[in-house]
């Protein structure tokens, strides 16, 4: 049902985006869902990929046949003119048909069938890692424009207390309770919040644009995101994801990549070996009365003087070697990438923690009594100014530390070729 429910909000979304474009504000709220299910839909790369595997699907297919070369069919027909002893010179009809196969006899048809096999696994690895790769691009994309937006409604929040005090401020100056100083430090940190809204702002049109790019969606019309900030997936000890990341698509997609390249170094080595060619023809010829019936059997064998596939052969070595480099810097590059990655969320998650439950908390407990003692008398303005700047302040580090924790959980995701859960986002 739930999936039933995102193609149709999908459905509803391409069709007010074929429409006149409406404000962002009337628009449904995206959520990464949906977001997958438009990238899915619309990534270049995707459907290169799904080329990819039609392309090797179908050399694949070629290979399954029973002998590579396919046999080959001859006729001929002819007109004799034979003089005779009483002077005449009478026209005959004479025919010859003929077939003819090549066959390989050192193996190569078994190495060519199971190269375009691996390649096949390969191409259809490779697109399963692309879908990975969009998925994860596309949430690293809507990660960026959800913690601006947080940021951004902080901030604002934050503005919001920031004027009150300015304004009571001023009421103070006014009666002659505080002095300029003060009221001016007040106005000082409302303008550097109204600015910082302004450079936020900017810096969210930049991200929603890179989001509608790889969504292929018109910026002007792209809505606001919609979801948590940070996930509530369980991160799988390091021992298991380190498992995980060894069967990873795109080490298998090596894998069978370098399968493929050794099976063609094969083929090419094979090759050497001159295929045989068996033929077998029928012909009459000679006058109605004397006809003869003539049956051929030939076999034709190139002698490999001059051309012994040295070039191929090299170049398939070639293409092995770069396989196997490929495929071990891939493994080797994945277990590295995993443990550093895990680390570093391990580390996130306790300083996330501890803003949030422990220094957040007392920071918010401060303002509220701060506020209650600015109206009583018992603190000055300037107290009272550096208490907002520090909630404000660890609302940043929250939510800037949480934006870390939640790309690097998706890098992680992306190390071990683990699925996306969505309905932990």
């Amino acid at each position: 049902m739930k999936k039933i429910f995102l193609v149709a909000c999908l459905l509803w979304m391409n069709a007010a985006h074929a429409q006149v474009e409406k404000p962002v504000s009337q628009v449904k709220p995206l959520t990464l869902e949906a977001a997958w299910l438009l990238a899915e839909q619309n990534s270049v790369s995707l459907k290169a990929a799904h080329a990819a595997v039609i392309a090797a699907e179908g050399q694949a297919e070629d290979t399954r046949g029973f002998l590579w070369n396919n046999p080959e069919v001859t006729a001929d027909g002819a007109r004799r003119q034979s003089p005779q002893p009483d002077l005449t010179t009478p026209t005959y009809r004479e025919w010859g048909a003929g077939i003819s196969q090549t066959i390989e006899i050192a193996g190569q048809h078994g190495y060519r069938r199971e190269a375009a096999r691996q390649a096949f696994a390969a191409a259809r690895f490779f697109a399963l890692e692309a879908e990975r790769e969009v998925r994860a691009e596309v949430e690293k994309r809507f990660v960026q424009v959800l913690a601006l937006q947080t940021r951004i409604a902080n901030e604002r929040e934050a503005l919001t207390l920031i004027e009150s005090t300015a304004t009571f401020a001023g009421k103070r100056v006014a009666a002659g309770e505080d002095n300029k100083l003060d009221s001016n430090v007040a106005l000082i940190e409302a303008g550097r919040a109204r600015n910082q809204v302004a450079a936020l702002a900017d810096q969210l049109l930049q991200a929603h644009g890179e989001l509608a790019a790889i969504l292929q969606w018109s910026a002007a019309s792209l809505p606001e995101v919609a979801g948590e900030l940070e996930s509530r997936t369980v991160v799988l000890p390091q021992e298991q994801l380190l498992a995980l990341a060894a069967e990873r698509a795109q080490l298998k997609a090596l894998q069978a990549k370098e399968g493929a390249a050794r099976n063609k170094l094969d083929l090419e080595r094979a090759a050497r070996i001159p295929d045989i060619t068996l033929g077998l023809g029928v012909s009459r010829e000679g006058p109605e009365e004397f006809r003869d019936k003539i049956t051929t059997f030939s076999v034709t064998i190139p002698l490999p003087l001059f051309k012994r596939n040295a070039g191929n052969v090299a170049q398939a070595r070639a293409d092995l070697t770069n396989a196997q480099a490929e495929r071990q810097a891939g493994e080797r590059d994945a277990q590295a990438s995993v443990r550093v990655l895990w680390q570093r969320q391990q580390n996130l998650t306790a300083r996330v923690q501890t803003l949030r439950d422990t220094v957040l908390s007392a920071l918010e407990e401060n303002q509220r009594l701060s506020q209650k003692a600015l109206r009583e008398g018992e603190i000055s303005l300037a107290q009272q100014v550096l208490i907002n700047r520090q909630l404000l302040d660890g609302r940043r580090d929250l939510v800037d530390a949480a934006t870390e924790l939640r790309l690097t959980r998706i890098a992680l995701d992306r190390a071990t070729g683990a699925q996306t859960e969505s309905k932990s986002r």
